[in-house]
C-alpha cells in the first residue's frame, strides 16, 4: 500500500512561505509515496496554483458541515474544493479540545467532505490521562466507530492516530505502542466498513521528525504520517518523506 505523508501547517504560513511547498515538490523526485500539504485557508488557493502539475496535493485543515450559510469565519468543503484542495483534515485533537468538536460533528464534516469530492483524513487519539487509565484503545476505537460514517465505504479516506500527549511535546510513543493502537484501529475499521476499512491508510501523527520517521513508518499498520511543525520546512519534511 502506498504510504501517505501529509503536512499540517496549522496556523502558520504567509505568501513568502510558499517557497517551502515548492521546494518539497521539487525535492520529491520519484518518491513512491503520496504527499500532501494542508496550509491555512488563506493559502489553499495560492498553494494549489503554485503546486499545479506536481506530485503534492493540497488540503484544508477543517471544514464546516454545511455547504453554505450564515456561519461567519467558517469555510465549507465546497469552498476548499473550489480553491483547489483535494484533501481535508477533520477531527484534529486541537479542534476536538479547543472547539468542543464531538464525534458526531466530525462524522457530519466527513459527510460534507465526501459531498464536495474531498478525501477526508479523520483524526483520533487519546489524552495522557486516558492512556494512564488504561483506556487508550477503548477511547480511540470509540472515536473511529462514531466519527466515520458508512458513506466512506468505496471512497478514498485515511485515519490519523495522534496521541494528544505527543502533539508538539517532543514525546513519542514506542513503536510497539503505535503498532498496538494501529492494529486496534484497523480491526475497528474492518468491523465498521468491511473491505473499505481494510484498505484505508492509518497515519501516525505526533512529534514526527526526520530522526524518528523511518522507525515509525516501518511499524505494523502505519500507512503514513500526519506531520505538524516539521512540515513547515522543506528540508525537514523531505527528510520524513525519505523515511517512508
Amino acid at each position: 500500500m502506498q504510504k501517505l505523508i501529509v503536512g499540517n501547517w496549522k496556523m502558520n504560513g504567509l505568501s513568502a512561505d510558499l517557497v517551502e511547498a515548492e521546494a518539497v515538490a521539487a525535492g520529491l523526485g520519484d518518491a513512491a509515496v503520496r504527499v500532501g500539504i494542508c496550509p491555512p485557508a488563506t493559502l489553499v488557493e495560492r498553494m494549489s496554483r503554485t503546486l499545479a502539475g506536481t506530485l503534492v496535493a493540497v488540503g484544508g485543515q477543517d471544514c464546516r458541515a454545511e455547504a453554505s450559510g450564515a456561519f461567519t469565519g467558517d469555510v465549507s468543503a465546497e469552498m476548499l474544493a473550489d480553491a483547489g484542495a483535494t484533501l481535508v483534515i477533520l477531527g484534529h485533537s486541537e479542534r476536538r479540545a479547543g472547539f468542543g468538536e464531538t464525534d458526531a460533528l466530525v462524522a457530519a464534516k466527513v459527510e460534507a467532505a465526501l459531498r464536495a469530492g474531498l478525501e477526508p483524513i479523520v483524526c483520533v487519539g487519546e489524552t495522557l490521562a486516558e492512556r494512564e487509565a488504561g483506556r487508550a484503545i477503548a477511547v480511540v476505537t470509540g472515536q473511529v466507530r462514531r466519527s466515520l460514517p458508512a458513506a466512506l465505504a468505496g471512497r478514498p479516506f485515511a485515519v490519523a492516530y495522534e496521541p494528544v500527549w505527543a502533539i508538539g511535546t517532543g514525546l513519542t510513543p514506542t513503536t510497539d505502542q503505535i503498532a498496538e493502537i494501529h492494529a486496534a484501529i484497523r480491526a475497528e475499521l474492518v468491523a465498521v466498513l468491511g473491505d473499505a476499512g481494510a484498505r484505508a491508510p492509518i497515519l501516525y501523527g505526533g512529534s514526527v521528525k526526520p530522526a524518528n520517521a523511518a522507525e515509525i513508518l516501518a511499524a505494523a499498520e502505519v500507512g503514513g504520517a500526519l506531520v505538524g511543525g516539521a512540515s513547515l520546512k522543506a528540508s525537514d519534511f523531505l527528510g520524513i518523506i525519505a523515511g517512508a
